[in-house]
């Protein structure tokens, strides 16, 4: 217990230093978030990463927290995403890229021998679906961390439950690095998360939940798995449907996830994160009561229920941008000077 106070203490501390140091080299080298109007460095996303390995791994190396080999493999295979997530952060990839690499990294994780190979499979792929799913959460400020050091905290008490010491350890460290790390992401942020980060984190928390129900019940571990990440996949079912209706290509960017409608509805910025980290909540502890017994099964509908109910209310909720009012004032007043320059012309 001391030992694990300790490493979190040092990866929370290690994540914010670092989130604060890489800042002027991300900027140097153009790893910003291309979506914001003024630049963002995405150096949250290699701090979080880099703390979590050092952290783990040295902890591991030292005989201090055995991760075993299971686990270091899952570190190592997380390693190479957020790899990969940073090739993303420099340069434009196409969309198919990043998924690919995540299935080809999971098929290395699952633990085939506990689940078989078509479970097996099948867990591949929701590692694949969960990763991209919250990596589209890195859209508001503080939003990825928040969801992603609650998350972490569920899966962790799921290991506890099943007596897996290294893999709770793992996920303590990464909800302090998350935490280090939404010091500087907490709106208005001075850093990002990016791809580096959130595939990092998506995979290490989709893998880690495949760790904990490997070997038991499908129909329970379906629950448990979904709980664990409603919120990430209501809002990429929000997203999903709502391009669907609006007849637009779902591959496309646009300001449409669950925190810019929660933001037209009149949210605060920083109630956003908030909001959606208890929602996240939640589900998690439904999560940790379907996994201990303590719940059936059939619990994980109610989060399924909230979800749609979110889902019907947000997805035909306007996405074009709101002006301030001093901006619809000067908006408007440079409509009519275009308006009278055309006429004069």
């Amino acid at each position: 217990m001391l030992y694990g106070i300790a490493a979190a203490a040092t990866t929370l501390l290690l994540s914010a230093l670092l989130t604060g140091v890489l800042r002027v080299p991300a900027l140097r080298l153009g790893i910003t978030d291309r979506r914001r109007r003024r630049p963002l460095p995405l150096s949250g996303g290699t701090a979080v990463a880099l703390a979590t390995v050092l952290v783990a791994a040295g902890a591991d190396a030292a005989g201090l927290l055995p991760l075993g080999a299971g686990v270091g493999r899952m570190v190592v295979a997380a390693g190479c995403v957020a790899l990969l997530g940073l090739a993303a952060d420099l340069r434009r990839l196409r969309w198919w890229v990043a998924p690919a690499g995540t299935a080809v990294a999971a098929g290395f994780v699952v633990p085939y021998e506990e689940t078989g190979v078509a479970a097996g499979v099948a867990a591949v792929g929701w590692i694949v679906v969960a990763t991209a799913a919250f990596r589209a959460l890195d859209h508001a400020d503080g939003l990825a961390g928040t969801v992603g050091a609650v998350g972490a905290f569920g899966v962790a008490a799921c290991a506890t439950a099943e007596l897996m010491d290294g893999l709770a350890a793992l996920l303590g460290v990464l909800a302090a690095a998350l935490a280090g790390f939404l010091l500087h992401n907490w709106f208005p942020a001075r850093a990002g998360l990016g791809a580096a980060g959130a595939l990092f984190t998506g995979f290490v928390l989709a893998s880690s939940a495949v760790f904990v129900r490997a070997g038991q019940g499908i129909g329970a571990g379906a629950a448990v798995l979904y709980a664990l990440a409603a919120i990430a996949c209501a809002d990429a079912a929000l997203v999903v449907l709502g391009r669907r209706l609006d007849r637009r290509a779902v591959t496309r960017g646009r300001p449409d996830h669950l925190g810019h409608r929660l933001r037209r509805l009149g949210l605060a910025p920083r109630a956003v994160p908030v909001l959606l980290g208890a929602g996240s909540a939640g589900g998690a502890l439904v999560a940790v009561c379907v996994h201990t017994g303590r719940l059936s099964p059939g619990a994980a509908w109610w989060v399924a229920a909230a979800a749609a109910v979110l889902l019907l209310v947000l997805v035909r909720r306007p996405v074009t941008p709101v002006f301030r009012p001093r901006q619809r004032v000067a908006s408007a007043s440079s409509q009519v000077s275009e308006r009278l320059r055309v006429r004069s012309g």
